[in-house]
C-alpha cells in the first residue's frame, strides 16, 4: 500500500477548506449527502442509454448510520461507484469534479440533472473527522478500493472485499474540544435535523435506524428498538403541478418551513422554465415578525440548487421594500461558489431576483382590487414598508410602488389608495391635500384643516413618521401634486384679494411687534386664510413641514433641522379683539398674549413648550 501526497495547491486548498471555506461545520453532511445522490443519477444516465441496464428508482437509496461507541459516521449509497483511478482522479486532486464533467457530457433528461460542481464538498469531512475512510466498487466492475486520508498528510489506495456496487464514507469523528462539541454529530436527533434541513428534497430517500421504545409483548414494560425510516420527504412541493396543490398544502409548508406562527394571506407558486429555469413558493405574511424592524430581522428568501439547501437567508433576492415576503427559489442554472454556501453575483440571481420582485408587486396589486379586506389587513402590517420603498433609493422605485400606497381619508373614513383619491377630485381642486400628526383622531381636530375641508375638499392622513418624506420623494401623482394643509400657499381661489391685503396692511404694525417679541421661535406673523373657528395655528413654510421636523429631531444624529414656523392668527375670533386692545393700551398684556398664543400653537401640533413653568404662570396671570 503506497502513500499518496497531495499536489501541493491541493494541499493548501484542503487546509483553506478545512479552516475557513465553510462558514458551518454541519454543512459536510450536506455535501456527501449531495455527492451520493449524484453517483446514483449516474446509473440513471446510464441506463437511458444502456439496455442491458434497468433503473428501478427503489432500489436505490443513501443510508446514514452513527456508532457512538467507535465515533463513527458512514454515509453509504447504491450509486454508481468509483474505479481506482476514478478515487484518485476525483479525491486525490482537489477541485477536480467527476460530476461536473458527467454534467458536461450530458443533456437533462427527465428533470434530473447532476448537483455536484466542485469535487471539494467531500472535503468538508475533514471538518469534523480525523480520518475519513472511502470503500467504493465501480459498476461493471468486480473489484472494490479503499480511498484512506487523515488530511492534508496524504492519502492511501489498496484493494478491498465489498459485495455491492456503490460507496461507503466511514468519518472518525473528532473528539470534543473546548470550543467544539463534536458528539452532536454522532447524534441521531441532530443528524436528522441536519438531513431535514439541507437535504430534504433529495430525490432518493435518505435512511436511518431510528431509536424508539416500545411495550415488551404480553408486558406493559418499555423495551428499546429501531427502525429504519426514510428521513427526507424527496418530492419538494414546488416540483409538483400547481392544479394538485390545495390551500391547505401552502399553509403545511409555510408551517413546516417555520415562515412564521401566522397563515399567509397570498402565496405565490412561480414555475419559470426559460433562459433560466427556476421554481419559487412565496408568502404574503399575515402579521408582522415581532423584530421586523429591528438590526436583528434579516430578509431574504431559502436557496436552493437543485433541491438541496444552499442558503437560509439570500437577501439578494428580495429588494428591501418587499423584505416581509417569505419563501424559497430553487434552480437548476445558479453558479455558485467554492463551497456552495454562497453564489457568485451574477446575470442568473439578478434576473431571478428581478422576476421575483415583479411578480410580487403583480401579486399586491391583484390583492388590492379583488381582496380589499385581506390587502387592507395585510398594508396596516406592511405599508410603512412599501412607504420606505419609494423614499429610499432616491426615489428609483417610486412608480412601481405608488398605485400600492394607501392613506386614511377624511371623507371615506378609511384607507384609500391614490388612485382612489384623484378619482373624486372636483375640477376645481388643484392639489392632493393632507395633513400630518400623530394620529386619525389628531388630525381631525387640527385647525389646519378647516378650510380645506369647508371647500369640499378630501383630506389624506399622514400618522407614519416616513409618510411626509415618501411624498416629498414622489412629489405628484397622476401631474397632481401634493400639498400639506399646513403649508404657506394653500392654492385655494380668494374670494377678495383687496380685503385680504386690507387685513394684512391694517395689522402689519402689531404682527410686527409680536414677530419681534416672539424673536426667532418664527419666521412671521400673519393673517390666517385657513382658520374658521381656532384663534391661532402654525403653518410652515419651506420644504420642511412641522411634522417633518418631528421626525428629524427624534434622531439620534439630528442636524437640528427645523422648519420655518409661520404663527397665523384668526382675525374674525374674539381673541383678536383681546390682542388689537392691548396693542393700543397694555404691551405687558400683549406680551403675555403673544407668548399664550404661540404655546397654544405648539400644544396643538404636539411640539414641546420651552418652558412649561413660565407658560402655567402666564396662564395663571390671565386668571387673576
Amino acid at each position: 500500500m503506497e502513500k499518496m501526497q497531495f499536489k501541493a495547491e491541493s494541499k493548501r486548498l484542503l487546509e483553506m477548506m478545512i479552516n475557513s471555506i465553510y462558514s458551518q461545520r454541519e454543512v459536510f453532511l450536506r455535501e456527501l449527502i449531495s455527492n451520493a445522490s449524484d453517483a446514483i443519477d449516474k446509473i440513471y444516465y446510464r441506463a437511458l442509454s444502456d439496455d442491458s441496464l434497468h433503473f428501478n428508482k427503489e432500489d436505490y437509496y443513501i443510508k446514514v448510520a452513527a456508532d457512538k461507541e467507535t465515533r463513527t459516521l458512514t454515509i453509504s449509497d447504491t450509486g454508481i461507484g468509483m474505479t481506482k483511478d476514478e478515487l484518485e482522479n476525483n479525491l486525490g486532486i482537489i477541485a477536480k469534479s467527476g460530476s461536473l464533467a458527467f454534467k458536461n457530457e450530458n443533456e437533462l433528461k427527465d428533470g434530473h440533472d447532476i448537483i455536484g460542481q466542485f469535487g471539494v464538498g467531500f472535503y468538508a469531512a475533514f471538518m469534523v473527522a480525523d480520518v475519513v475512510t472511502v470503500i467504493s466498487r465501480a459498476l461493471g466492475s468486480d473489484e472494490a478500493y479503499k480511498w484512506q486520508s487523515e488530511g492534508a498528510d496524504g492519502y492511501t489506495i489498496e484493494p478491498c472485499d465489498k459485495p455491492d456496487v456503490g460507496t461507503e464514507i466511514y468519518l472518525k469523528i473528532k473528539e470534543n474540544t473546548e470550543d467544539e462539541k463534536y458528539d452532536e454529530y454522532l447524534d441521531e436527533y441532530r443528524l436528522k435535523s441536519i438531513i431535514k434541513k439541507y437535504s430534504d428534497f433529495i430525490r432518493y430517500p435518505i435512511k436511518m435506524d431510528i431509536s424508539g421504545k416500545r411495550p415488551k409483548e404480553g408486558s406493559e414494560e418499555l423495551e428499546d428498538y429501531k427502525e429504519e425510516q426514510i428521513i427526507n420527504s424527496m418530492v419538494p412541493i414546488w416540483r409538483k403541478n400547481k392544479n394538485e396543490l390545495s390551500a391547505e398544502d401552502y399553509e403545511k409548508f409555510y408551517q413546516e418551513k417555520h415562515y412564521g406562527f401566522d397563515k399567509p394571506i397570498k402565496h405565490i407558486h412561480i414555475s419559470v422554465d426559460g433562459s433560466i429555469r427556476y421554481n419559487a413558493i412565496l408568502f404574503i405574511p399575515e402579521k408582522i415578525p415581532f423584530d421586523y424592524y429591528s438590526k436583528e430581522y434579516e430578509k431574504g428568501l431559502e436557496l436552493y440548487s437543485n433541491g438541496v439547501l444552499i442558503m437560509n437567508k439570500c437577501g439578494d433576492l428580495l429588494p428591501d421594500y418587499f423584505s416581509f415576503v417569505k419563501g424559497m427559489v430553487d434552480s437548476e442554472d445558479l453558479s455558485l461558489n467554492i463551497s456552495r454556501e454562497m453564489l457568485q453575483h451574477d446575470r442568473q440571481l439578478k434576473l431571478i431576483a428581478k422576476n421575483i420582485s415583479k411578480k410580487i408587486n403583480s401579486e399586491l396589486q391583484a390583492l388590492l382590487k379583488n381582496e380589499r379586506d385581506k390587502y387592507t389587513g395585510f398594508y396596516q402590517s406592511f405599508g410603512r414598508q412599501l412607504k420606505y420603498g419609494v423614499y429610499s433609493d432616491f426615489g428609483s422605485n417610486k412608480e412601481l410602488l405608488q398605485d400600492l400606497l394607501m392613506f386614511y381619508s377624511s371623507k371615506e373614513k378609511k384607507l384609500v389608495t391614490l388612485d382612489e383619491y384623484v378619482s373624486r377630485m372636483p375640477e376645481d381642486q388643484k392639489y392632493i391635500y393632507y395633513a400630518a400628526g400623530e394620529s386619525n383622531d389628531r388630525i381631525e381636530k387640527l385647525p389646519q384643516t378647516e378650510v380645506v375641508a369647508d371647500k369640499g375638499f378630501e383630506i389624506l392622513y399622514f400618522t407614519d413618521e416616513i409618510d411626509e418624506f415618501a411624498i416629498k420623494m414622489l412629489m405628484n401623482y397622476k401631474e397632481k401634486e401634493f400639498r400639506s394643509v399646513s403649508s404657506s400657499d394653500l392654492g385655494l381661489e380668494e374670494e377678495d384679494k383687496e380685503q385680504d391685503l386690507q387685513d394684512e396692511n391694517e395689522n402689519k404694525e402689531l404682527f410686527s411687534y409680536m414677530k419681534e417679541v416672539l424673536g426667532d421661535k418664527v419666521k412671521d406673523v400673519r393673517v390666517s386664510k385657513r382658520l374658521k373657528s381656532h384663534p391661532v395655528c402654525l403653518s410652515a413654510d419651506g420644504e420642511v413641514t412641522i411634522e417633518m421636523e418631528k421626525v428629524l429631531q427624534a434622531m439620534p444624529d439630528n442636524q437640528n433641522i427645523k422648519a420655518d414656523k409661520v404663527l397665523e392668527i384668526n382675525i374674525h375670533h374674539d381673541v383678536y379683539s383681546s390682542l388689537q386692545a392691548a396693542f393700543e393700551n397694555d404691551k405687558d398684556k400683549l406680551n403675555l398674549y403673544t407668548n399664550l398664543l404661540y404655546n397654544q400653537a405648539l400644544l396643538i401640533e404636539g411640539l414641546p413648550i420651552q418652558d412649561p413653568v413660565e407658560f402655567t404662570n402666564d396662564i395663571c396671570k390671565v386668571m387673576v
